[in-house]
């Protein structure tokens, strides 16, 4: 990967880290129960790349898969638990990068909101983002 052009990530502990080649695909909040309780937050920000475009430079072998779901499986650190990536069988060319494991910026900022239906009540979206109700295919919600 060209370091000049590629931004870098890691793991709590510095056990795993990572390296991304843009341009990413998308990058939208999503508030799915899954998120929030892989997670333990209200949400959770991700951005899509292809897989060719994310390297593990350090840590490969303590990064561990889990399935979350029937279509999915998730990826963290077994040094420190820090969740940092997602794969789903519905984008197989595609692999999805906990946004906040990045240090400094990326080449987007969040545009939207995903599974709002499915957010938590005390967590109020008034940030001007388009909403949709399950992932960015599916319906648009308006405020």
């Amino acid at each position: 990967m060209n370091a000049e052009k590629s931004f870098s990530g890691r793991c709590l502990c510095g056990a795993v880290q990572i390296e991304v080649t843009p341009p990413t695909r998308w990058c939208y909040h999503c508030h799915c129960s899954l998120c929030r309780a892989a997670h333990g937050a209200p949400f959770v920000t991700w951005f899509g790349v292809r897989h060719e475009q994310l390297e593990v430079t350090r840590g490969a072998d303590v990064l561990r898969w889990r399935p979350s779901s029937d279509h999915g499986w998730r990826a963290y650190c077994q040094e420190c638990g820090t969740q940092m990536l997602f794969e789903t069988s519905r984008y197989p060319e595609q692999i999805d990068v906990v946004r906040a494991v990045i240090a400094g910026d990326i080449d987007r900022e969040p545009s939207a909101h995903i599974h709002v239906l499915s957010k938590v009540d005390w967590v109020n979206i008034d940030d001007g983002l388009d909403r949709y109700s399950e992932d960015s295919g599916s319906e648009k919600i308006y405020p």
